[in-house]
């Protein structure tokens, strides 16, 4: 199937809407939007644009948008497609920010994102069982998926080293099944390194004048902060938040620790990235400042462009070379073994986020064995129920998933606002 390029904004437009549920919610709408609903690329080259995301710094998610769209339609349809994935969130995480600067808490959008939580546990589900199996074709990957997995539940590895091993055991005991596509000509170098400039200047232009015009700004400080945190943030948004936290709170001060939780809820429950909790910290460090809700909206804004502008400098100066390298056996080989890789990390994502859906606390066990456990009496059966009403409804009586979504919010919201009451 080939859509037209508005035809595909309103795609990208619909993603970002409802891009719920942190990296395995938004990976698996993507996947149900680009390969199940419209087939526009093969799942082969959706996994292996999915290894290459994974391995840059930056939301995995967003990025993987943006290849897929420029894809399709070059430049301008990757650049629409890292922005609606995007945009949406950012606006109503300003919104929010600017309501929890003004009057504190917000039980009725955190009732209402509660429920679309446990509906999108639903997809995620779904999707990593699709992906699963298409990405794992033999013993070896099954090892491998189970293998990443336990080293990322369990041990907290970093996500890099897992990825690595992966790729180097797959380049030198190339995997006969993973057939390379037609040999491919690298991409001509010149335009590699004009399309590095171009964005490397864009992205940095600000911050330099930023340190010229005002080096002790709130502005310029969380400036630096984030274009530092832009190049870090190997595996997404989950392998940064801690550090984000610390130095937001403890080394930088811009933030109580409970204000930091309240961000990080909102960021959970509201779509886009997860990362654009930083948009939050932006806004409130810049807020409490300056004393101004026009000051919280440049904070975040600094953090939506630090953050999200190198992303497109990874995408388009790199995704011209994934023909290339999918050509090469070996090569191909090791994206291979990365594909069954990062299917136990998306399997680790999806527990993750749905012990987080199902419990009201969890936290790593102490010990050798740092595990994800859930304090069982925080068990929230209301979640459960909304997530089972969820996956009926989507697979036996064929749902759409916004109307999904929408039952799922009603039914977050009569339970945490009405109930209580009753």
């Amino acid at each position: 199937m080939t859509l037209t390029f508005s035809e595909a904004r309103a795609m990208w437009a619909k993603i970002g809407l409802l891009s719920f549920g942190g990296p395995a919610g938004q990976i698996a709408l993507m996947h149900r939007e680009v390969i199940e609903e419209r087939a526009l690329i093969s799942e082969r080259e959706f996994l292996s644009a999915l290894n290459f995301c994974m391995l840059l710094p930056g939301p995995e998610a967003m990025q993987l948008a943006t290849y897929i769209g420029w894809k399709l339609h070059g430049w301008r349809g990757g650049l629409t497609a890292g922005l609606l994935f995007v945009l949406p969130g950012a606006a109503m995480m300003f919104v929010l920010a600017t309501l929890y600067a003004l009057f504190g808490k917000l039980p009725l959008i955190e009732s209402l994102f509660w429920g679309v939580k446990a509906a999108v546990l639903a997809i995620v589900l779904q999707a990593l069982l699709r992906v699963a199996k298409k990405a794992l074709k033999g013993p070896v990957d099954y090892a491998i998926a189970l293998v990443a997995f336990i080293a990322l539940f369990a041990f907290g590895l970093p996500f890099p080293l897992i990825v690595g091993v992966a790729a180097v055991l797959g380049f030198a005991f190339p995997d006969k099944a993973a057939d390379a596509l037609p040999v491919q000509s690298l991409p001509p170098f010149g335009k590699t390194l004009a399309t590095i400039a171009l964005w490397l200047g864009l992205w940095l232009a600000p911050l330099l004048a930023l340190n010229i015009v005002a080096p002790a700004s709130i502005l310029t400080g969380l400036g630096n902060f984030f274009s530092r945190l832009s190049v870090v943030t190997f595996g997404g948004a989950y392998a940064v938040l801690a550090y984000m936290g610390q130095d937001v709170v403890e080394a930088h001060h811009w933030l109580e620790a409970p204000q930091m939780m309240d961000g990080l809820g909102l960021a959970e429950t509201t779509p886009g990235p997860l990362i654009l909790v930083g948009q939050f910290v932006g806004f409130l460090a810049a807020f409490r400042a300056l004393g101004s809700q026009w000051a919280g909206l440049l904070g975040g804004l600094v953090f939506l462009w630090m953050t999200f502008t190198p992303c497109f400098l990874w995408i388009f100066a790199g995704a011209p070379y994934l023909a290339f390298l999918q050509s090469n056996p070996r090569f191909a080989s090791a994206l291979s073994r990365i594909t069954a890789a990062v299917t136990g990390v998306i399997l680790n994502l999806s527990l993750w986020f749905g012990l987080h859906v199902l419990f009201g606390q969890v936290a790593r066990a102490p010990g050798p064995i740092p595990i994800w456990l859930p304090q069982w009496q925080s068990f929230e059966p209301a979640a459960a129920v909304v997530a089972a009403l969820a996956a009926l409804a989507m697979l036996r009586f064929k749902w759409s998933m916004f109307k999904c979504l929408a039952l799922a919010a009603s039914l977050g919201i009569i339970w945490k606002m009405f109930v209580p009451m009753m």
